[in-house]
């Protein structure tokens, strides 16, 4: 049995929970939260045994095995090399951090600990991106891919009345690119691996962050335009374009629905089902290799995958002016 610790008290872990319910050798122990009520309220929600409002007091404790980081992402550095350094397994959100030195540390400290360190970027274990993977072959040479993932934040509303939420907040490295940006990017470099040369754009909000934007990486034979906003909404389904045929996947943060175009005319669609929540299949790979012992990291969700992820976040945002108080640390 594995025992997990949760950092953050969001949605986001509502819906790791439910998700786990579903893995085998899976056992929740422990949930932190900045505030006692909070830690107090969502363990008893959740009928988790132990909580904490320190971070180095959960770590210390011999309670967990490994821990799921569901914070802000100008904390994701720093809580993870805090349970890395006691080997203690870490499963952490999307951005993995703030910067790609950032995500060099804790890949360092994951290494010197025998610890597991795994980004959770869901969508790179769904079964239909198994299923793009071993059948991109098949409609040729690639040439052009469009990939957009942009949904109107309900905390746009709230901006735009003079409140600004975390989500539109540089202290916490948010924004659309950090945020939504990542879904375009990580898969493709899946895909694809590490770019030539990028470009990129950005509608900047007066709070320092960026509303929307658009990055092209430029591969030998290839280019990958990614398009992603928190203030606009797209039902543009993620193209694959090559030469003996196309792709289609309906929504880049979901992979539900893939369909193959053929020059020759023929058709495949391939639907997902959801016999079991998206997040199941990236916490099912991570405790998968906690069991089997031996090896600390994902061969899909690799530490080179996330280095070259942020690589590529990082030089967008120098292009479009997007600093990040980690950035200057």
């Amino acid at each position: 049995m594995i025992r997990f610790g949760i950092i953050g008290t969001n949605w986001i872990t509502d819906r790791f929970i439910q998700a786990s319910e579903s893995v085998d050798d899976f056992q929740l122990q422990a949930v932190y939260s900045r505030t006692e009520e909070r830690a107090k309220a969502f363990a008893e929600t959740h009928g988790i045994k132990d909580w904490f409002t320190d971070i180095e007091e959960m770590a210390s404790k011999d309670l967990i095995d490994a821990v799921y980081i569901a914070s802000p992402n100008s904390f994701h550095c720093s809580q993870a090399i805090t349970f890395l350094n006691k080997g203690i397994h870490v499963l952490c959100e999307k951005p993995l951090a703030s910067n790609e030195r950032e995500v060099q540390e804790m890949v360092a400290t994951a290494k010197e600990n025998d610890a597991l360190l795994m980004e959770a970027v869901r969508t790179t274990f769904l079964p239909n991106f198994q299923v793009l993977r071993e059948k991109l072959h098949s409609i040729g040479t690639i040439r052009k891919v469009n990939v957009s993932c942009c949904k109107y934040s309900s905390r746009y509303d709230a901006y735009k009345d003079g409140t600004v939420l975390n989500a539109f907040n540089p202290v916490f490295s948010n924004g659309a690119l950090m945020d939504l940006g990542v879904y375009c990017i990580y898969p493709m470099v899946v895909l694809f691996g590490e770019p030539q040369e990028i470009k990129a754009t950005g509608t900047m909000l007066d709070s320092g962050v960026d509303g929307s934007g658009t990055v092209i990486m430029k591969y030998d034979e290839m280019e990958v335009v990614s398009t992603f906003s928190k203030i606009s909404n797209t039902h543009i389904p993620t193209e694959i374009q090559g030469e003996e045929g196309t792709v289609t996947i309906d929504q880049i943060g979901e992979f539900s629905t893939l369909t193959f175009y053929y020059h020759n005319g023929e058709k495949s669609v391939y639907t997902q089902k959801e016999d079991v929540p998206y997040m199941y299949y990236e916490i099912n790979e991570f405790v998968s290799i906690i069991k089997k012992g031996g090896e600390y990291e994902s061969p899909i969700n690799s530490y080179q995958n996330s280095l070259i992820s942020s690589r590529v976040m990082d030089n967008a945002r120098k292009q479009i002016g997007l600093v990040f108080p980690a950035d200057r640390t």
